[in-house]
C-alpha cells in the first residue's frame, strides 16, 4: 500500500500519482520536510532565498480539490518549513500563497502552495503584497492608491 492507496477519511475519488507530473516524482533527496499527505522541497525556479513549495503527495490540481485532511497536512507541514526556513535563511517575512487554474497563474496542475521567504529590500516597496499582482477594481486608500 502507499500513501495514495492511504484511508482518507472522506468519499473524495482517490486519485493515483501521474507518472508525468514533476510534483508527484520529487526525488527524495529533494524532500525537506514531510508527513502523512504532504511534502516540501525547494522551488527549482525560486523567487527569494529559501522559496518552497508544499504538495499533496496525492495528485490533485487544486486547493479545492484537495480533502480537509490534506489542507490540514499542508497547514501542519507549513509550520514546520517555516522554523527551518528561520533557522537557516533569517527571512524578515513571508508570502504565502496557491495559483488556481491557469487564469491564477498556476501552470503546474498539481496543487502546491508557494512559502517565499521576503528580506528586507528585496524589492522596493512591499506594501500591498500579493495585492499588487495587478491593478486593484477600487484604490486601496491604506497604500495611496486614491
Amino acid at each position: 500500500m502507499t500513501i495514495f492507496d492511504a484511508g482518507l477519511k472522506t468519499n473524495v475519488k482517490r486519485m493515483r500519482p501521474m507518472p508525468e507530473c514533476v510534483f508527484c516524482n520529487v526525488p527524495k533527496d529533494e524532500i525537506i520536510a514531510e508527513n502523512e499527505l504532504a511534502l516540501a522541497f525547494f522551488d527549482r525556479y525560486p523567487v527569494n532565498q529559501g522559496h518552497t513549495l508544499i504538495v499533496t503527495k496525492r495528485h490533485v490540481e487544486t486547493y479545492f480539490d484537495a480533502t480537509l485532511e490534506e489542507k490540514d497536512a499542508i497547514t501542519r507541514l507549513l509550520i514546520d518549513v517555516k522554523k527551518k526556513l528561520d533557522e537557516e535563511f533569517h527571512p524578515d517575512g513571508y508570502n504565502i500563497g496557491v495559483n488556481v487554474g491557469a487564469a491564477g497563474g498556476q501552470t503546474v496542475f498539481h496543487l502546491h502552495v508557494h512559502v517565499i521567504p521576503r528580506y528586507r529590500g528585496d524589492v522596493p516597496d512591499p506594501r500591498g503584497g500579493i495585492r499588487r499582482i495587478k491593478k486593484p477594481l477600487v484604490p486601496y486608500a491604506a497604500e495611496g492608491e486614491v
